[in-house]
């Protein structure tokens, strides 16, 4: 199960820090991501992370504002966001566990948090 938290208001030029906790097996979880999505739009891949050698990821409309990290120890997976704009504002979903044949490529998903950038 992932559970997400740390959405919010933020006017243009904030940050903000979304954390996903994940109980059951995390350390087994070969990859874990960010997504987001707007009301009538297809969900948009954020960011990624490899669990094993912290390999990240990021779409390039975030490069060098948001950042993705791990914290093995709390089984939390983090996404630092930086320099918020409104074009940020979307409900972002933590996925885990990598599997290509699963819906948008993970097996686990959270149940999302909103963003809102004014």
């Amino acid at each position: 199960q992932l559970v997400e938290f740390g959405g919010g208001s933020v006017q243009a030029g904030g940050s903000l820090r979304l954390s996903c906790a994940a109980t059951g097996n995390f350390n087994r979880m070969n990859c874990m991501g960010w997504f987001r999505q707007i009301p009538g739009k297809e969900r948009e891949g954020v960011a990624s992370i490899t669990r094993i050698h912290g390999g990240t990821a990021y779409a390039n409309s975030v490069k060098g504002r948001f950042s993705v990290s791990q914290d093995n120890a709390k089984n939390t997976l983090y996404l630092h966001m930086n320099n918020l704009q409104p074009e940020d504002t979307a409900t972002y979903y933590c996925a885990a566990d990598c599997d290509p044949e699963s819906p948008g490529g993970y097996k686990y998903w959270g149940q999302g948090t909103q963003v809102t950038v004014s």
